[in-house]
């Protein structure tokens, strides 16, 4: 063990099952070993990281088109390293223009498809708006190994069977889902190869209306594809099916939308360039989480020690507090970013921590207005506590993520989401109309309500760290309202604690559920705090007097997260890429 800046450098990575690979070129760090292979083939016939990313993502939609959809949503960050600049892609679909909350509220009560939450699909307009704006090849190009692993199928892997199973009777009850994924109405053996003939013709059909346009240069060719999305056939098969089954979207809801370009939002911890999407998503938690505990010296308390643990989840139950009263669509409610991620709010909410004891359930939110450059308005807080109910809730196991990094720096980041439970397959495309609107609240005052063409808050929050203005590190995790935490918990494994990436990732974790979970009817279990077998039972027995309500998950539980991250070393220029065994994910470089 060797010593630098007084923290210690695991030279050897206990007890990890996998090495950190290294490359010194590019690098790709995915939710599915096929994704990464796809992403890689980008890279090496000369795609930068956003072709490649997007190659992964679209790879994503059909090999772990249980987790995610091409109709579903797709949060992007990207760094640009000639231009040293960090945008987002906001990949969230908004509620039609006809989706009141006195007009979708009796729709839900009866939906049996889950259609009634249906948003726009986001995920097409993502992908292309990337290509477009940062990458360099057509979609064509980046979309073939998807097509191939449609048209040519790929082996049923066991997690893909395990979803069949557990969503069974769903499934069965949609003749077009039960068509794809049940032939013979049995869930295929694992090793049975899975042929989505219907999702490979809808992005050859994309691909077509690029090419009959590229005679006009290579971004009239994506503007025609996104279009055939939005405004052609393909959006027509969409609302049809989406109204037939109780859905709101109109043909000029989605011909109307656009995904937004914009700055990350990022905050500095320990001298380290945090940044992350907007407050439509969560991932402002992540980036208020590290104000909270850049207080405390982290590293003396020791990793994973009951201590640690304790502030980390203090910590994150306060970004939760404000997220569950704050954050929303900010194109429709005004959010207090700036005042949520100031260094003197964070003062105010280190004083309302308690090192010996636990909140007993989640704290009532602080008051960023008094920190805040935004304007506010309303003055009245959403309602609390928020709804509870006692079914058991194991965690989200839908959503997948990609990173990737390229030979000049470029660095990608996104987490694709909407997984085969949520809503059924569009007869003759193949794909599944997103259903984020599951993640809005039925109550008007709420700043991430149901409204007309109001974004929900979503889940899924890529994240990407600079040092010094350069890429150091990108990362991600699926999870539903564990993302930020098992963000902010390899953060702190890396910055704080100096590990090694793989050990890093694979370093056990633990979970809140002490606040409103996203998803409809947004449960919440007070003061409860789960636990990977790994962490030692005195530690288990120290955080339970010190009031959490203690719940053991197994070793490497899949609801902990699936972590995939790269480090890009700025002295030596090689990559490091660590991957979750949690899941299925995978890196490679080269």
């Amino acid at each position: 063990m060797e010593t630098i800046d007084r923290y210690p450098v695991l030279l050897t990575p206990p007890g990890a099952y996998r090495p950190t690979l290294m490359a010194r070129s590019h690098m790709v760090s995915s939710g599915h070993y096929l994704a990464t292979a796809a992403a890689f083939r980008i890279l090496e016939r000369g795609g930068n990281a956003v072709d490649a990313g997007v190659a992964a993502g679209l790879a994503l939609n059909v090999v772990h088109s249980d987790m995610t959809s091409l109709g579903g949503v797709a949060p992007i960050i990207i760094y640009l390293s000639g231009r040293r600049e960090v945008w987002t892609i906001s990949g969230i679909g908004w509620w039609s223009e006809e989706a009141t909350l006195e007009r979708v509220l009796p729709r839900i009560r009866g939906d049996q498809s889950g259609i009634a939450h249906a948003v726009a699909p986001a995920a097409a307009a993502a992908w292309i708006t990337a290509l477009e704006r940062f990458g360099t090849l057509s979609f064509a190009e980046v979309a073939a190994p998807a097509i191939e692993l449609c048209e040519e199928g790929f082996p049923l892997f066991q997690y893909f069977q395990d979803t069949l199973r557990t969503r069974l009777q769903r499934i069965l009850a949609s003749p077009s889902s039960a068509e794809v994924y049940l032939p013979g109405g049995q869930v295929p053996a694992v090793g049975t190869l899975l042929v989505q003939r219907d999702h490979g013709r809808t992005l050859r059909r994309l691909a077509e209306a690029e090419a009959s346009a590229r005679d006009n240069g290579r971004e009239a060719g994506l503007r025609a594809a996104r279009e055939y999305f939005y405004q052609g056939p393909i959006a027509e098969a969409m609302v049809q099916f989406c109204q037939s089954v109780g859905g709101f979207l109109t043909l000029r809801d989605l011909a109307e939308f656009r995904v937004d370009v914009e700055p990350s939002v990022a905050v500095l911890y320990r001298g380290y360039q945090v940044h992350a999407c907007g407050p439509w998503c969560q991932g402002p938690v992540v980036l208020q989480a590290l104000k909270i505990l850049e207080g405390y010296d982290m590293h003396s308390f020791g990793h994973n020690s009951a201590e640690h643990l304790h502030l980390l989840t203090e910590a994150l139950k306060a970004a939760f507090a404000d997220r569950h009263a704050y954050y929303g669509d900010p194109r429709v409610v005004s959010v207090p970013l700036s005042g949520l991620l100031s260094d003197v709010y964070a003062v105010e909410w280190r004083k309302r921590i308690r090192l010996h004891q636990a909140a007993p359930t989640m704290p009532e939110p602080g008051n960023p207005w008094s920190f805040a450059t935004e304007q506010r308005q309303g003055s009245t807080l959403p309602p609390y506590p928020p709804e509870a109910i006692s079914d058991r809730m194991l965690g989200s196991n839908d959503t997948s993520y990609v990173c990737v990094v390229d030979a000049e720096g470029n660095g990608f980041s996104a987490t694709p989401s909407d997984g085969l439970s949520d809503s059924p397959v569009v007869p003759g495309l193949g794909i599944r109309i997103s259903t984020r609107g599951i993640q809005s609240y039925h109550h008007p005052d709420h700043p991430n309500s149901i409204a007309p063409r109001k974004r929900p808050r979503l889940t899924p929050n890529p994240g990407l760290v600079l040092q010094d203005g350069r890429l150091w590190m990108l990362y991600g995790t699926p999870g539903g309202d564990v993302q930020p935490q098992a963000m902010t918990q390899l953060l702190l494994n890396v910055i704080d604690f100096r590990m090694d990436l793989q050990a890093a990732v694979e370093a056990a974790r633990v979970a809140s559920y002490s606040f409103p979970q996203s998803d409809y009817p947004h449960a919440c279990f007070p003061g409860e705090l789960r636990a990977e077998s790994r962490i030692p039972l005195p530690v288990l027995a120290r955080l339970s007097d010190l009031r959490h309500r203690m719940y053991i998950w197994p070793e490497l539980v899949p609801a902990a997260g699936g972590l995939c991250a790269i480090q890009i070393d700025p002295q030596a220029q090689t990559r490091r890429g660590g991957a979750d065994p949690r899941r299925l994910s995978y890196v490679f470089g080269w």
